[in-house]
């Protein structure tokens, strides 16, 4: 039986040409880039010619970019960073209420460390209101940390939008783009970020490698301490293989960008609009028009979302019910509960995230398979009355 694998937002299969970019610098070139002999060099060369790949793509300078283990450090290191090095400027830290606990969680860190943090709200979409993101500024506001696109839900935020407030503020701007590079246009310039975080197993590249652009004059206080590394704000020998899959990825991913974009957001609504059809009492969670191409995240009252997860992964589906970080916890999704959504509803999630390989006939398996899970579990749930549900239906 072929599987269908409909979780990209949680990670994404190596591209061959992407290993293949990698496969030297786990074999024969295995300089240190800090090294002054032959082997360093061309360690060096291959670092510095994807920092430069990279920083292209991003409209940003090569030494604007800083290489990471991933995205959670670099979520990390752009806003611990920024709060100590600003620290003697004000303590007032702005996020919202539905970002990757990478971010959420590092804020809360820094509330034990003496600074004020507000949470804005968003609307039933997931949208934050940038109107908001204004009115939450006070003198001691040094950050504002908003993700570009919510990994769960896919809605895209108005970026570009808040980040002029900001610059008339001279406030700091950290975006957690994981889910966009790669996959939206991102630009640096045009959102007018400060800091901007990405992960390349997100878009084909490598696991544990990531990125962290800071925009010229930021000052950021380094997560690890050790050696010169990074421009002095990440110590640490580079993972030079990871870097070379990373940048080689990216090109891909930006050469492939609008034809992909076009074919994703097309398969995303047939199976939206298929779910919605053929399956009652179902939530659409986001923005129908401002979300990711290939997100598709519903609710579907009177089930649980893992029962549903265990049933579709029998039938060769892989999916998810948000964020494979907290897939452990038995609470529903903050992402979910930030909307407005109860938490009996929030619980019956499953988000579904398209890929390269995502097929045509890989949504016609699901709108097959789907609507007969949910409603055997229906029939299994003590909340479901099938009969009163008609008549008011």
């Amino acid at each position: 039986m072929k599987r269908i694998y409909l979780d990209h937002a949680s990670t994404t299969p190596l591209r061959p040409e992407v290993l293949e970019a990698m496969l030297p610098f786990l074999k024969e070139q295995h300089g240190n880039p800090s090294s002054i002999y032959g082997e360093g060099r061309e360690a060096r060369k291959a670092l510095d010619r994807a920092r430069d790949r990279i920083a292209t793509i991003l409209g940003a300078s090569p030494r604007e970019i800083i290489f990471t283990s991933g995205g959670s450090e670099a979520d990390n290191l752009a806003i611990k960073g920024a709060a100590f090095a600003l620290k003697d400027r004000g303590n007032h830290i702005i996020t919202s209420a539905i970002e990757h606990h990478a971010v959420y969680n590092t804020c809360r860190y820094l509330e034990k460390h003496g600074f004020r943090i507000t949470v804005l709200p968003v609307d039933s979409y997931g949208l934050v209101d940038p109107a908001a993101v204004a009115a939450a500024l006070t003198p001691e506001t040094i950050l504002v940390s908003i993700m570009h696109a919510n990994n769960e839900i896919g809605t895209i935020q108005p970026i570009a939008e808040i980040s002029k407030i900001l610059k008339e503020r001279k406030i700091l701007f950290h975006t957690d783009a994981v889910q966009t590079v790669g996959h939206i246009p991102v630009n640096v310039q045009e959102l007018g970020v400060d800091l901007l975080s990405l992960s390349a197993h997100k878009f084909y590249g490598p696991k544990g490698v990531g990125a962290l652009y800071v925009r010229r004059g930021v000052r950021l206080d380094p997560l690890i301490h050790g050696g010169a590394q990074e421009h002095n704000r990440r110590a640490g020998t580079e993972n030079v293989a990871g870097i070379v899959g990373m940048a080689e990825a990216l090109v891909l991913a930006a050469l492939e960008m609008d034809k992909e974009i076009e074919r994703q957001r097309e398969l995303r609504d047939r199976l939206i609009s298929g779910i919605m059809e053929r399956i009652p009492h179902t939530r659409l969670n986001g923005h129908p028009e401002e979300r990711l191409p290939g997100n598709v995240n519903v609710c579907f009252e009177f089930i649980e979302g893992e029962s549903l997860l265990l049933n579709l992964d029998m039938q060769g589906i892989a999916a998810s019910s948000g964020s494979a970080c907290t897939s452990g916890s038995l609470e529903p999704s903050h992402v979910l509960l930030a909307l407005g959504l109860p938490h009996e509803i929030a619980h019956g999630s499953l988000r579904m995230t398209l890929g390269r390989g995502t097929s045509a006939a890989d949504i016609d398996t699901v709108l097959e398979v789907l609507p007969g899970i949910v409603d055997r579990l229906r029939q299994m749930s003590p909340l479901y009355d099938a009969d009163a549900f008609c008549k008011t239906h």
